[in-house]
């Protein structure tokens, strides 16, 4: 399987818009090298089935056409984003690409996962906008697959234990793009505080400490239904599995409280 094949098959959204253009400069540049990627089937014109109008970056005023959301296409923005992240505090660590090698290892067959680690080296040599291509995302993809896609960004930034500040800004500016609610995004960073925040489990169920016990049982319901796997059956394995995450964080969350009050 060529990388070209890999990028281009089943895809919707991704097609168009910042990601695309940034696609059809990745295929271009190894068009102009020489590199046999495209199929006898496909035209070798880098800009075919990609919106003109876009620099190398995907940054645009110009709109672009909601399409339905293929797990290709989000296999593809969690890529982009991840190279976002990883670029975030100017250097590449060995922990964190050890970690997306896993994360691809464990989600993909070995072909599909050698393809999709080259194509993220092709995108770490980019200078990628993370607030337009996180835009775009965000008026393509369900809200639940939303929040996955931020949950495993903070996993790759909180590898190594160390959160650095400018990939939290990064991510923060991503969870924004994508439209996400500072809650949420709270929500979901504070699974990482466990050891630094005796409030961790409040903010994961996205309530106050002086809430009453009935309004913790509340927003545990509320957060458990947001959370459900169920809710992301469409987005491919590997966001069902972080979704499982999620909604184990989150009844770990609510044990914790239930405990620290004494609540049956």
């Amino acid at each position: 399987m060529s990388v070209a094949k890999w990028i281009l098959g089943g895809l919707g959204f991704v097609l168009s818009g910042p990601i695309g253009a940034i696609l059809g400069a990745i295929l271009g540049s190894m068009v102009d090298k020489g590199v046999a990627m495209l199929s006898s089937d496909n035209s070798t014109d880098s800009g075919r089935g990609y919106d003109r109008g876009y620099d190398r970056t995907g940054r645009s005023g110009t709109t672009y056409t909601t399409r339905r959301a293929t797990v290709g296409d989000i296999r593809v923005s969690i890529l982009v984003l991840i190279a976002c992240v990883m670029k975030a505090d100017g250097r590449l660590l060995k922990s964190e690409l050890e970690h997306v090698k896993a994360y691809l290892r464990n989600n993909y067959d070995e072909a599909s996962a050698k393809q999709a680690l080259q194509l993220l080296k092709q995108l770490l040599e980019r200078d990628i906008d993370p607030v337009s291509v996180s835009r775009q995302i965000g008026e393509n993809v369900n809200y639940s697959t939303r929040l996955e896609i931020v949950h495993m960004l903070l996993d790759l930034a909180n590898v190594d234990g160390d959160f650095d500040p400018r990939e939290q800004q990064v991510i923060q500016q991503i969870a924004s793009g994508m439209g996400l609610s500072e809650a949420d995004y709270n929500s979901l960073a504070a699974l990482y505080q466990k050891a630094k925040d005796p409030n961790w489990a409040y903010t994961v169920l996205e309530i106050a400490p002086t809430a009453t016990d009935d309004e913790v049982k509340k927003a545990y319901r509320r957060m458990a239904l947001r959370y459900h796997p169920d809710k992301v059956t469409g987005a491919g394995e590997e966001v069902v599995k972080n979704a499982t995450e999620k909604f184990r964080a989150v009844n770990e969350a609510y044990e914790a409280i239930k405990t620290a009050r004494g609540i049956k």
